[in-house]
């Protein structure tokens, strides 16, 4: 079985593109396979990665917008990830799908056909999504099992998350049902300060939210990360953020009710 996870938040500098790297390279140090998916037309989490965009010929775009099979333009990475990688040729893909039957589910299919061709299937495929709620967007929520929303721990930045829950609402009702919110993942913490300590307790009370643990501290480490093409995991492994990283992933698949692939062969 693959659980697919879409990390959503239409604010930008949330640390949501960090998050899905992170994750993703921790999930695979417990031994899991992963898949992640860039749909961020600028393209970040495919330069994080140590993928140059304007190197690539194909993209997640082709697969979307042209049928061609996700399996042909999935790359391997050093942090022993797969990604789909994104180029900024999906900005286009917002207008190409807008006028098609099913855009929707467009994502779902892909997913779907990748499960059935034969090919390695994956334990996780996590989904970057744009800082938008637009066509791709919904697109990931419907292809989805869950939705983590990383937030940074400023007050500001809470504006927008309704907005973003009335759009799982509505996928909800019209294109996923069993769409789920896995919780919000505080990010960009410092526990030095009485503010963020403030907002983190009351991100439970305000939106009714699980709050996935523990808080992503705030460090340069995570700057230095993507200029080295690599997450925070192999650049600053002892550092408190891949520590934290490697405590959410535990959690995620916990929540999941996945367990290590070295567990299951000892069960």
């Amino acid at each position: 079985m693959t659980t697919t996870l879409a990390v959503a938040n239409q604010k930008g500098g949330v640390a949501k593109t960090t998050s899905v790297a992170s994750i993703g390279a921790a999930l695979v140090e417990r031994g899991h396979s992963v898949l992640l998916v860039d749909l961020d037309p600028q393209a970040c989490l495919t330069f994080s990665l140590g993928i140059d965009p304007e190197d690539l010929e194909i993209s997640v775009h082709q697969v979307l917008t042209r049928g061609l099979p996700a399996r042909e333009a999935i790359l391997a990475t050093e942090d022993g990830v797969d990604l789909l990688p994104a180029t900024i040729e999906l900005a286009r893909a917002e207008a190409d799908l807008l006028t098609r039957t099913g855009r929707e589910q467009v994502l779902r299919s892909v997913l779907d056909d990748l499960a059935a061709d034969g090919g390695p299937a994956y334990d996780w495929v996590v989904l970057d999504c744009p800082p938008s709620l637009g066509v791709l967007t919904v697109a990931a929520l419907t292809a989805a099992d869950g939705v983590l929303i990383p937030l940074q721990c400023e007050t500001l930045s809470h504006r927008g998350v309704g907005q973003l829950l009335d759009t799982v609402h509505d996928v909800r009702r019209f294109t996923n049902r069993d769409l789920e919110v896995w919780g919000v993942l505080p990010t960009l913490y410092d526990g030095r300060t009485n503010h963020a300590r403030r907002v983190l307790e009351t991100i439970s009370e305000t939106y009714d939210l699980a709050v996935v643990e523990p808080p992503i501290p705030k460090t340069i480490k995570f700057a230095e990360a993507p200029a080295a093409g690599r997450s925070i995991l192999q650049t600053s492994r002892s550092s408190k953020g891949a520590a934290a990283y490697r405590e959410v992933a535990a959690n995620l698949a916990a929540r999941a009710g996945m367990a290590d692939p070295q567990a299951r062969e000892l069960a």
